[in-house]
């Protein structure tokens, strides 16, 4: 009888594979070790990460939080916040080579997902003032989008998409997609048609 290598037990995983496995699973252990204001539990941080020790403080995590290669957590000097600047809800999940840099406050609501590339900051250079972002429940951030916040608030409501590139710098309410450089709504989901519209399909039903 003829079998198949792919239905085979014998096979094993890629040493490759497993190494890399084991290498996360150990970082995200030793990242227990670092003064979070918080670190859930089922948190998984890749050992290409740049988390700072000293600025685990001002960095709160919930459960089941997803950490894709090269992802950087910045918690610069400044702001007026008492508590965590970055705050991650459980469930999120963020991209490969993604940025959240915080001098006041980032707030990532629950199951929030980013793309590779993001960058999520609330302040320019050293020396400009810094803002407040808040991104709601189950939002997505497309590859390579930015949300910059320099001064006030920058809210993201709750079952948003922001397109590939965008770049929001303002406020945007629940259910809404938007796309460009700056960013615009170019949808958002209409509770009485009970479907996504254009913004000009909703303005002429209106």
């Amino acid at each position: 009888m003829n079998s198949s290598p792919h239905n085979s037990p014998l096979i094993a995983d890629d040493p490759l594979d497993v190494a890399s496995r084991l290498a996360v699973r150990f970082n995200s252990l030793w990242m227990r070790t670092y003064p979070f204001a918080r670190l859930g539990e089922g948190v998984s941080i890749h050992h290409s990460c740049d988390i700072e020790r000293s600025d685990a403080t001002g960095i709160s995590i919930g459960n089941h939080v997803y950490f894709a290669p090269k992802v950087w957590l910045d918690v610069p000097s400044g702001g007026n916040v008492g508590g965590p600047r970055i705050t991650i809800g459980s469930g999120c999940a963020i991209g490969r080579r993604s940025t959240i840099s915080a001098r006041n406050e980032i707030l990532l609501d629950s199951d929030v997902l980013i793309a590779p590339s993001v960058l999520i900051t609330d302040h320019g250079d050293s020396s400009s003032e810094a803002g407040r972002i808040v991104i709601e429940q189950n939002c997505w951030l497309g590859y390579g989008a930015a949300i910059i916040c320099e001064h006030g608030e920058v809210r993201l409501g709750r079952n948003s998409i922001v397109g590939a590139n965008a770049v929001v710098t303002c406020s945007f309410p629940p259910y809404s997609v938007v796309v460009g450089n700056p960013a615009r709504i170019v949808k958002t989901y209409d509770e009485q048609a009970g479907a996504w519209l254009k913004i000009n399909d909703k303005v002429k039903r209106g």
